[in-house]
């Protein structure tokens, strides 16, 4: 089993959030033991702002035993299908292309995304698994 992961989930665990960073540890820890972890370029740039040095952010992603996994074209050419489909729908520009690509990354290279933005993802990525730790 391949789980991707979205920045929400490792904020959470990294920051050690009050309401989520316990359920979100549990599930990175479940997941782990399932499979593989991976992470894309987006939430990589994203989570490397919590750290002083790449170097820092390499050694964390080693410690928690997540692979860094670029997209393929065809995950960015899914992504840019679900970003046609919400501007269709009369989407705005208030979701940015980046939860498209997460989404889509997920989608074609893994089983399924851990994260807490269930809804969108579930929305634009109707064939994608997605786990949510806030509901369990």
């Amino acid at each position: 089993m391949i789980t991707a992961i979205d920045s929400n989930i490792l904020f959470d665990f990294l920051e050690s959030d009050s309401e989520f960073g316990t359920s979100s540890r549990d599930a990175l820890r479940s997941c782990a033991t399932e499979g593989r972890l991976l992470m894309c370029e987006v939430v990589c740039a994203e989570v490397a702002g919590y750290y002083s040095s790449s170097a820092l952010l390499q050694d964390a992603l080693q410690a928690l035993d997540i692979t860094f996994s670029p997209l393929t074209l065809e995950a960015a050419l899914e992504a840019g299908n679900a970003w046609k489909a919400h501007r269709a729908r009369g989407g705005t520009r208030t979701r940015v292309a980046a939860d498209f690509l997460i989404g889509a990354h997920a989608l074609t290279q893994a089983d399924r995304l851990l994260t807490r933005d269930q809804g969108f993802y579930r929305t634009y990525f109707k064939h994608l698994r997605v786990l949510d730790p806030s509901r369990h």
